[in-house]
């Protein structure tokens, strides 16, 4: 094993495991449990800014401090599943161009960096919401937000799909030889 590849498999560990922490303590965390009302998904999805003001109310002072926490540590976790997806497709990409998958091959020169992009639409889209959540976010905020959220769940979905198409293509040898 080169050690590039040695280093990239230490890696996928590292923000596997991170991401793995990050979606539960993320879940934990949820203004949902605090307020018994809507999620951190309904606010990405608010859409306008009276639905947004809606949604705040419901949560209430303990609801807003948590949604505030929840939208912090979320950089962490974007970190995390987009280094883990980009470094898992770039691993499906030579897998596939090493056993003679050329269509696999070819997607994976491009979707790799669907992961990464999804971080970033994150990140904005947080930024959108912090301001929102602070009483700046005005009637631009929410949309913008909305938008971000359907852009990075699109990108993030096909680099999942990509790894988990790798894998199983990777696996598939295995699971049909007789035991």
């Amino acid at each position: 094993m080169t050690i590039v590849r040695q280093r990239r498999k230490q890696a996928l560990i590292v923000f596997g495991i991170a991401t793995v922490v990050f979606t539960v303590l993320l879940e934990l965390i949820d203004p949902s449990h605090v307020s018994h009302g809507p999620t951190i998904l309904d606010f990405e999805f608010a859409v306008t800014r009276s639905r947004a003001a809606q949604i705040m109310a419901e949560w209430g002072p303990k609801g807003r401090s948590a949604a505030h926490l929840s939208l912090l540590l979320d950089y962490g976790y974007m970190l995390s599943y987009g280094l883990f997806f980009a470094l898992a497709g770039f691993a499906v990409r030579d897998t596939a161009r090493a056993r003679g998958w050329p269509r696999l091959a070819a997607l994976g020169t491009v979707v790799p960096f669907f992961a990464l992009a999804a971080a970033s639409f994150d990140a904005s889209e947080n930024v959108a919401l912090l301001l929102t959540l602070a009483g700046n976010g005005g009637n631009f905020a929410p949309p913008f937000a909305a938008i971000c959220s359907a852009i990075k769940f699109t990108l993030i979905g096909i680099a999942i799909i990509y790894a988990l198409c790798g894998l199983a293509l990777r696996l598939r040898p295995r699971l049909l030889q007789p035991g």
